[in-house]
């Protein structure tokens, strides 16, 4: 990416949907209106959110994901193999279903709304998965764009359930090998078509790091399978992502982000704990950039990540999506000076801590406090690059 000014401005992805959008992804869904007619709402949809995060001095931009019902369960529109199915649908075939009433009990959102990819196939690519996404949006603008795609762990992690996918795939591990395929050919596309950033989203991994094999699992996309040790599962991660990078042109930059939830507008339901867990393989993936939030204290201190190897950019999260409050620009400002003991200007880029729509029904802010939040983001990285 070039021209870009110091701190540049970016969002993780997701923007608000409107009522339109999301009336119209489950008549999709529901097989009620055809592609063309979804995709001249979403057409629509994504201009007015290009058009918001322009005016609000957003540097790399998204598409908002509005065609996405969530962060990964539309590619299930896009792959053979591969079943939606609500968290409620689920509980025929999970192993534990006592734990899995469980934790739905303990969820701050209905079981029925939320819907997990689930394989019950051979897994293979219908259609590319975000190319057209990206195609289309860069016929409407000038500026670098984002595009987002779900993580080889998380889509492995969360798509395996033993009595449907066992008979095409004996362990995650095969899965495993496919998922990177889909991804790896995905890349490919978008490096021959100009794209400059993919953004690999695995919020998963905190619900790795923070609770053992065995324990209740909280809510982290629905990764429901059987995890081994926090060890052997994170370096499994670590594996997955740089087979999918491995080897692309430096031109375009790869990031992955980590969060710890962004489902609920309820603090108290979302994981909690420093990076500290996660540096030494963050430290050994192949990304260039990592996105992580540290907008609450729930992320811990950003002093952690002076452990990570000097090459390593930051995606700083400095907004909270979750809140209707508006930070100050001090806020951001204290947050990115704290980062400056530890990375040089150039490889900070500056974004809230996560998307403001990760799920389309289930939105945790709206289109008016994003752009507000935007817009701080923005004033902040303006006073940053008048200090440099």
């Amino acid at each position: 990416m070039y021209n870009l000014p110091a701190f540049p401005v970016t969002v993780v992805g997701s923007m608000p949907r409107s009522k339109a959008v999301s009336r119209a992804l489950r008549d999709k869904q529901k097989g009620r209106v055809t592609d063309a007619e979804f995709n001249a709402i979403a057409d629509e949809a994504v201009i007015e959110s290009l058009k918001s995060q322009e005016a609000d001095g957003v540097d790399i931009v998204s598409d908002g994901e509005q065609r996405r019902d969530n962060f990964y369960s539309f590619i299930t529109g896009c792959m053979d193999g591969i079943r939606l199915m609500t968290l409620a649908e689920m509980l025929d075939y999970v192993e534990d279903k006592a734990a899995f009433e469980q934790l739905l009990n303990a969820l701050d959102v209905p079981a029925f709304a939320l819907k997990n990819p689930v394989v019950d196939g051979k897994i293979s690519r219908s259609s590319s998965l975000v190319l057209q996404d990206y195609l289309f949006l860069k016929e409407h603008t000038t500026k670098p764009i984002k595009v987002t795609l779900p993580g080889p762990y998380l889509l492995t992690r969360s798509m395996w359930v033993k009595k449907l996918s066992y008979d095409f795939y004996p362990d995650k591990e095969s899965l495993g090998d496919d998922v990177v395929s889909v991804l790896r050919q995905e890349v490919l596309d978008l490096q021959n078509a100009g794209c400059e950033f993919v953004q690999f989203d695995e919020p998963v991994l905190t619900e790795v790091a923070f609770t053992g094999p065995h324990e209740t699992h909280s809510f982290m996309c629905a990764a429901l399978s059987e995890k081994s040790s926090p060890e052997e599962e994170l370096n499994f991660a670590v594996e997955l992502i740089n087979r999918v990078v491995d080897g692309v042109d430096g031109k375009m930059k790869t990031a992955l982000h980590v969060c710890r939830g962004n489902w609920s507008q309820e603090e108290d339901v979302l994981l909690r704990g420093s990076y500290d867990l996660l540096i030494p393989y963050f430290s050994q993936m192949h990304v260039n950039q990592l996105v992580l939030e540290y907008a609450t204290e729930r992320a811990g201190s950003i002093d952690v990540l002076g452990e990570l190897p000097p090459d390593k950019e930051i995606g700083l999260g400095v907004v909270d999506p979750r809140t209707t409050e508006v930070e100050p620009v001090d806020f951001v400002l204290g947050k990115v000076r704290n980062l400056l003991k530890h990375r040089e200007p150039e490889q900070i880029y500056l974004n809230p801590d996560c998307g403001f729509g990760t799920f389309a029904d289930r939105p945790v802010n709206s289109a008016e406090i994003a752009s507000k939040k935007l817009q701080v983001i923005h004033e902040a990285a303006e006073i940053l690059r008048s200090e440099i």
